[in-house]
């Protein structure tokens, strides 16, 4: 019995690692992916874009507002709105001082001092975090009673429930899961069943049998949209403040970058065991990523790198956006213009692999 099962494991390690793409995916890609996490990924909020809304020549305010970028956890914001919410809802500022309307010097000369903070907490992490900043920075300016008040507006989630932070991003890692991993063993599920060669003899075109291919998870993929939607304003609240319709136009197209992905990872795969480990291997970077949980705008440049070429960096933005801030057109449609070029990449890339593969 003991020699037989010997035979067994020794069968089954040599089939296994005997292909150099599964050693690649077995040990060395785990070794890359905790280095590149172990640089990138922080909890702590970093690089927040601050803004500041009053005179030039108000000297207190400018000073808090110097104060605060020499602190390192803020960089000045670059705004083209000379409206402070506007600001905020654009995506172009995370946080904005606003003056009092006769300018905070004669504010604290007259003992008040109050000034406005405007705060966008669609990401709960950073929201919770600019007021306690701002309490530190104004501690350090004036040691003893600080004069500096803030009245904190927290925009978009007042209550700070991370269910509104987190659910858009869980969305967008189902969407994931079922079109990437779906879409992956398509074509190497064929492969093993054998009935790839039949596909190769068939008269039919290949951008017929891709189109084939593809469709089907586009369709299933965007099925699960409403479901999804529903439950998540259903069971947590989560608001729909912009239009359903762009939101779908939204998924679709995001939709059709995974599944060019999934196609593209099973014209890779030569089997289904790979298929279902390069669909894993992608998914697991692109989560940790994209903002979902851990802000990109920690990450040093060199790893914001791989968060920009991310779909789901951009899908993530733009279903915040629209069912927490109504939808900015300009974000909107800036990052549908993104993962309309990269969906357009992965398909033609998966079509120019699948014609050699027929060939």
């Amino acid at each position: 019995m003991i020699k037989t099962l010997l035979g067994f494991i020794r069968k089954e390690f040599r089939q296994t690692l005997r292909d150099p793409r599964m050693r690649l995916l077995l040990f060395i890609a785990p070794c890359v992916q905790l280095t590149i996490f172990g640089v990138a990924l922080s909890t702590e909020a970093k690089n927040i874009r601050l803004s500041v809304f009053g005179a030039p020549t108000d000297v207190s305010l400018q000073e808090l507002h110097r104060k605060a970028l020499a602190s390192g956890w803020f960089i000045p914001a670059k705004v083209t709105s000379n409206d402070p919410y506007e600001q905020v809802k654009s995506g172009e500022a995370d946080a904005v001082l606003v003056a009092p309307s006769e300018g905070l010097d004669k504010s604290l000369g007259r003992g008040e001092g109050r000034v406005q903070l405007l705060v966008n907490a669609t990401n709960v992490t950073r929201g919770q975090s600019v007021e306690r900043y701002f309490l530190s920075i104004v501690r350090s300016l004036y040691p003893q009673n600080p004069p500096v008040q803030f009245d904190v507006r927290v925009l978009y989630n007042p209550a700070l429930r991370t269910a509104l932070f987190l659910v858009p991003g869980v969305m967008s890692l189902l969407v994931c899961l079922i079109t990437i991993l779906l879409t992956s063993m398509s074509i190497t599920k064929e492969k093993e069943l054998g009935t790839f060669e039949t596909l190769i003899a068939a008269p039919v075109k290949p951008e017929e049998v891709i189109l084939g291919k593809t469709i089907p998870f586009v369709l299933l993929g965007m099925s699960n949209i409403p479901l999804i939607v529903g439950v998540a304003m259903a069971l947590f609240g989560m608001p729909l403040r912009g239009s359903l319709l762009v939101l779908l136009l939204s998924s679709f197209v995001f939709v059709c970058c995974t599944v060019g992905i999934g196609l593209f990872i099973s014209t890779i795969a030569k089997n289904q065991q790979q298929s279902m480990m390069g669909g894993f291997l992608y998914l697991f970077p692109s989560v940790l990523l994209s903002g979902l949980v851990f802000p990109i705008e920690n990450m040093p440049w060199a790893m914001r790198i791989f968060s920009y070429i991310n779909p789901l960096t951009y899908f993530i933005e733009l279903l915040r956006n629209i069912m927490l801030k109504g939808g900015d057109a300009r974000l909107i449609i800036f990052n549908l213009l993104i993962l309309a070029a990269m969906a357009t990449i992965a398909i033609t890339a998966s079509w120019q692999r699948f014609k050699t593969t027929l060939s």
